[in-house]
């Protein structure tokens, strides 16, 4: 695989994944308060990565929405946050 296709395909995946957690985002609510660093964790990943993409280091970039996802999966997981019905609401506590 040439490079340029490399960076190509990379800069694509990342694009898409950025697109997705945008959206999962919108659907998770924090069951606690005190763990509201996770998702600003989760957000500061995903700007990382916007960030890196617009710089055209799409290793970084890809890194970072890796990142976002599984900060995102550990909080679902370890019940730190969980899925809702999709609302324009932001950090929603239980």
């Amino acid at each position: 695989m040439e490079i340029m296709s490399l960076e190509a395909d990379l800069k694509k995946e990342t694009e898409k994944w950025i697109k997705r957690i945008e959206k999962e985002i919108k659907n998770v609510r924090l069951k606690d308060a005190s763990k509201k660093r996770l998702l600003e964790n989760v957000r500061a990943y995903i700007d990382d990565s916007k960030y890196f993409t617009k710089k055209g280091d799409s290793i970084r970039a890809f890194e970072a929405i890796i990142w976002a996802w599984a900060n995102l999966e550990l909080g679902l997981q370890f019940d730190i946050i969980k899925q809702v019905p999709t609302t324009n609401h932001e950090n929603h506590v239980e």
